[in-house]
């Protein structure tokens, strides 16, 4: 059971700007800033935002849906609304889509981070870049790479995910950049692996994959050993840590994700017991030196001090609740179990 939601004050923006909007995060993020009063631009080519993502939110009187393309020349100037919060979510968020769409991913982290920023300074908003370039780790990124002499990984320049890692870690770099040349108030939040309604079972995420599998009633397969523990944040949590880093002045990049490590094998159970039992658990060999039977590596846990302490967050649904309300949603007709709401007031 999680604790009734806490309201807190009134959200210090009038209008936001969410890039990547019809995206997972970014459509969550969208219907929160506008229940609590907020006016929403959602800007989105639907490359992988889906717009049944934010079809509830069509009918509100501050939202505003705009189809471009955040990496194109003219988008800043199609963006007119004066903004006090910016948001950037724009770009595939997940390895699959960068090696689909390897040039997309590189402009958005670029160009895209580029035209943001300069709608952000011209407005005088608050910036905040969602990254992904921690989860790059997850899909053979720079935690597969070579390491420098200090210890920090590189991208290997011609690996497969070298788009998302690289599209990644130089939207962060530019963001900085652009804070200290400028002093614009920007900011970096890490989003690690995050889960709940409206995820997509295509991306390439641990537990995309065991939920993608479990619905056809494919074997959903783990190592020998079980695998890695998995930390997963639930989309609600999420957006609550991404709302209190924007509501502040800071540049440090801030990590938010799971705190809790969860089995992956207790998981993948859990996965097809929800999902009706007929999937057969499967255990492949090799041991957790993979984290599935792809060759990908372990994932990093997420280092939330900065985020408990700074900003007072912390995760509050646990996963197997969060895997109830992801799957309730998913299954109308399934029977949901009570748990506690969030959602109440813009911070929760």
């Amino acid at each position: 059971m999680t604790s009734a939601p806490t309201l807190g004050p009134p959200p210090p923006w009038r209008r936001a700007l969410v890039t990547g909007g019809a995206g997972f995060l970014g459509s969550h993020l969208v219907t929160r800033l506008l229940d609590s009063g907020v006016e929403v631009d959602c800007l989105d080519d639907l490359s992988t935002g889906r717009p049944e993502n934010v079809a509830s939110a069509a009918d509100h009187p501050g939202f505003r849906f705009l189809e471009l393309d955040v990496a194109d020349p003219g988008c800043p100037d199609a963006l007119t609304s004066p903004y006090d919060l910016v948001l950037h979510l724009a770009g595939p968020a997940s390895s699959a889509d960068c090696r689909r769409r390897p040039l997309q991913t590189l402009d958005a982290g670029s160009l895209g981070t580029r035209n943001a920023l300069a709608v952000a300074d011209r407005d005088g908003a608050r910036f905040l870049l969602a990254s992904a370039w921690e989860a790059c780790e997850l899909a053979g990124g720079a935690a597969a790479a070579p390491c420098t002499g200090d210890g920090h990984a590189y991208a290997d320049p011609v690996g497969p995910c070298t788009a998302y890692a690289e599209a990644n870690r130089f939207a962060e770099a530019l963001v900085a950049a652009h804070a200290a040349a400028r002093g614009s108030n920007a900011g970096i939040v890490r989003i690690f692996d995050t889960y709940g309604p409206r995820m997509r079972t295509d991306d390439d995420r641990p537990l995309s994959r065991l939920l993608a599998r479990a619905e056809r009633g494919a074997p959903v397969t783990v190592p020998a050993d079980g695998g890695h523990p998995v930390s997963l944040c639930y989309v609600d949590d999420a957006v609550d840590g991404v709302l209190r880093v924007a509501a502040a002045r800071s540049v440090r990049p801030v990590d938010i994700g799971g705190e809790e490590e969860v089995p992956l094998v207790e998981l993948a159970r859990r996965v097809i017991e929800l999902t009706g039992g007929e999937a057969p658990l499967e255990f492949a060999d090799g041991t957790h030196g993979t984290h599935g039977t792809d060759g990908t590596p372990a994932p990093h846990r997420p280092d939330t001090g900065f985020a408990r302490e700074l900003f007072g967050w912390r995760p509050r649904v646990s996963w197997q609740d969060g895997l109830e309300r992801t799957l309730t949603a998913a299954r109308p007709d399934r029977t949901p179990v009570i748990v506690g709401a969030l959602g109440g007031g813009w911070l929760t």
